[in-house]
């Protein structure tokens, strides 16, 4: 694999982004967003409301001004695990908001208890009725949330739901990814008044209004992640444009210490790979800034191919290892037991017929296809277009052979 190829804004980013426009009645202008089925499933949530929300060019376009605080339903929300960050900003405006229990990807329980509990922090009354979470805020105030682990989605919901609360709240143990320091500068680009995002302590302190802006999100370190561990499957040279290297430097030291030279650009990376690869004794997924969860798959398909054991350690969900059956079918020896993957690098990968069951797992097996020999077919591709705007597009243009086809029915 050769060539440049250049990241959008992050998906994790633009999903909460999206949601927080509901904070105010001015239109909204997010730049540089991919048409990923993730995010278009949050603009049908907004306009479901009331609001306006719409593609131009490569921005999106919202206006919430008539959008209205009515239950969103589970059609809407079954298939998205973000739909529950409409949750804070309906609360912060409108006082009021019931929506679904949120779907996405079957990858573990995810219980948004955090996101609840922090709410009563701030006096809103929380129930539950016929699949529906009702939130009443007519009495919300100001507070101080200790989370019992620090939840990005949760952080991320607690900001928005005192952005607007007279006084100040402390959120404590918040979650520290880039995305959260990103939802707090659109936030403030609003006119909110946030501070310590991207640290374990944040204080939003209330606004009476937000107005409407231009907001750029920050790229999107886990597609950029996808594409440097492409390039360590294949071998080749590849240049990530627009990717900060501070968000993927716990992938940086990884790839180097399995033989990879990998460059720091300014906003971008240039990685290096002959195809041959070292394995690495054991990989730990953490809350950032340790290794994301989000590139473990992708991680173990590598892995798969390199000289000698590796063991992957997923501490934040129970259920991430359904893609190791489909990477054993290619010839993968990968053993797992309970949260723990025993990864036995074998010289050569096959291809073959396998699945995608959720997002990462099927970018994981795309990135092994590439690293195998004959042709591989995956399907289940509904949940990689979750996460990935036209993966085969990029994957070809830096010299790989991939092509999206739709398959006979049986």
């Amino acid at each position: 694999m050769d060539g440049k190829v250049r990241i959008s804004s992050a998906k994790n980013a633009v999903l909460p982004i999206v949601a927080g426009c509901f904070l105010c009645d001015e239109p909204i202008v997010i730049k540089n967003c991919p048409r990923l089925t993730d995010i278009e499933a949050m603009l049908r949530i907004i306009e479901s409301t009331g609001g306006r929300a719409e593609y131009i060019g490569g921005d999106i376009a919202i206006d919430c001004r008539f959008a209205n605080p009515s239950a969103v339903g589970a059609g809407l929300t079954g298939g998205i695990r973000s739909s529950v960050f409409v949750l804070g900003p309906l609360l912060a405006r409108y006082r009021k908001a019931a929506v679904s229990y949120p779907g996405g990807c079957e990858i573990g329980l995810r219980p948004i208890d955090l996101h609840i509990e922090g709410l009563r922090r701030l006096n809103v009354a929380v129930s539950e009725e016929n699949g529906l979470i009702i939130c009443d805020g007519s009495n919300m105030r100001a507070g101080e949330i200790d989370l019992d682990f620090p939840s990005v989605g949760a952080t991320e919901n607690l900001m928005m739901a005192a952005a607007k609360l007279p006084g100040k709240t402390l959120i404590r143990n918040a979650a520290r990814e880039p995305e959260v320091a990103d939802l707090a500068a659109f936030i403030n680009a609003m006119g909110g008044k946030i501070n310590g995002a991207g640290t374990d302590t944040i204080t939003v302190e209330g606004v009476k209004r937000l107005n409407g802006c231009e907001y750029s999100p920050i790229p999107d370190r886990i597609a950029g992640g996808t594409f440097m561990i492409a390039c360590a499957i294949a071998g080749g040279d590849v240049f990530v444009d627009n990717l900060r290297p501070s968000t993927v430097s716990s992938l940086s030291e990884k790839l180097i210490r399995c033989g990879l030279e990998v460059e720091k650009c300014a906003n971008a990376l240039r990685v290096r790979s002959d195809g041959s690869l070292r394995a690495i004794h054991k990989i730990e997924t953490q809350p950032y800034p340790g290794f994301p969860t989000d590139l473990q798959a992708q991680m173990v398909a590598m892995l798969s191919r390199a000289d000698g054991c590796s063991l992957m350690v997923e501490n934040l969900f129970e259920n991430r290892y359904k893609y190791t059956v489909q990477l054993n079918k290619m010839g993968a020896r990968i053993t797992v037991k309970d949260r723990v993957a025993l990864v036995k690098g074998v010289r050569k990968l096959h291809g073959g017929a396998v699945t995608a069951e959720d997002l990462r797992g099927g970018a994981a097996l795309v990135l092994a296809a590439l690293g195998a020999e004959g042709e591989t077919v995956v399907s289940g591709i509904n949940h990689i277009d979750r996460g990935y705007f036209r993966l085969e597009e990029d994957l070809c243009a830096l010299g790989a052979s991939v092509k999206r086809e739709k398959l006979p029915l049986p």
